[in-house]
């Protein structure tokens, strides 16, 4: 695979993508601007991956000497400013959306984006608790730029039921990856949970976070927001969530927290299947 498309992460940046073709499928309509509602959170998201990969260069030396920057495969300033064009090319998208619809909210949304992405690999990421935050945070915006992109109210709303699903379980998810990147944040003085309380303490609050959306997700059923097949597919991805905090809880050592966190992804691709069906 090419190094500047590796670096993007293009599996992960699709799937931010998908927040915003499961908005258009739930309120069943395309068009030009959520077309470019697609296309900007996949440029924002490969961005932040970008970006993230150029400050994290000693860490990643450590923990990931494979990726194409501490591989030597692309340079430390060809990566900063390849993300520098990908945030460009967000925005612009952003702003288009937000000129024909005749609503500047996305075009804001995108601008914040821009700013949280690069404080977070720059800053935020090493920050106990509000890096992990930032990072489901910026998961759910997906959702509610979908949302405002196609400028209606109800779908609004939706759209803010599943950016707040989507919220807690990431930053469930990044809390597990900071105990599975504990000795390579360690080699580079951040200071994530884990390393600040130990891994116990973590595994437990990202077990609660786990429950909680676990809890929550019978609501999109009982809400009206999805109909009866939503049921039967989340229910799957209830059960990959439930054993990823079983995993953590277990032992937190590094194989299981990796082991963790493919689940709760995979787990979230599945509820985001969920969503779709549920549509019908």
């Amino acid at each position: 695979m090419n190094s500047y498309i590796e670096i993007l992460r293009p599996g992960n940046a699709l799937m931010g993508a998908i927040s915003i073709v499961l908005i258009a499928i739930i309120d069943k309509t395309i068009s030009i601007p959520i077309i470019l509602a697609m296309i900007a959170v996949f440029f924002e998201t490969a961005a932040g991956n970008v970006i993230n990969d150029y400050f994290d260069y000693n860490i990643d030396k450590i923990n990931k000497p494979e990726r194409p920057i501490p591989s030597g495969r692309i340079s430390l300033k060809n990566g900063r400013n390849y993300a520098y064009l990908l945030f460009l090319a967000g925005t612009v998208c952003g702003f288009l959306i937000s000129y024909l619809t005749n609503n500047w909210i996305p075009f804001a949304i995108v601008l914040i984006a821009d700013v949280i992405l690069y404080l977070y690999a720059y800053k935020l990421k090493s920050t106990p608790v509000i890096g992990n935050l930032a990072v489901g945070f910026m998961t759910g915006f997906g959702f509610v730029f979908g949302g405002f992109s196609l400028n209606n109210p109800t779908i609004i709303v939706t759209s803010i039921y599943l950016g707040f699903f989507a919220f807690v379980m990431t930053t469930a998810r990044e809390i597990v990856k900071d105990i599975e990147d504990i000795e390579g944040d360690k080699a580079e003085g951040a200071k994530t949970l884990p390393i600040l309380i130990g891994k116990k303490i973590p595994a437990i609050i990202a077990t609660i976070l786990i429950l909680v959306d676990c809890a929550l997700c019978p609501l999109l059923y009982f809400n009206h927001i999805f109909g009866i097949y939503y049921l039967f597919v989340i229910a799957v991805a209830v059960i990959l969530f439930i054993y990823s905090g079983i995993l953590i809880m277990k032992s937190q050592d590094r194989q299981t927290a990796a082991k963790a966190s493919k689940y709760l992804k995979i787990g979230m691709l599945i509820a985001f299947i969920s969503f779709v069906f549920g549509s019908f």
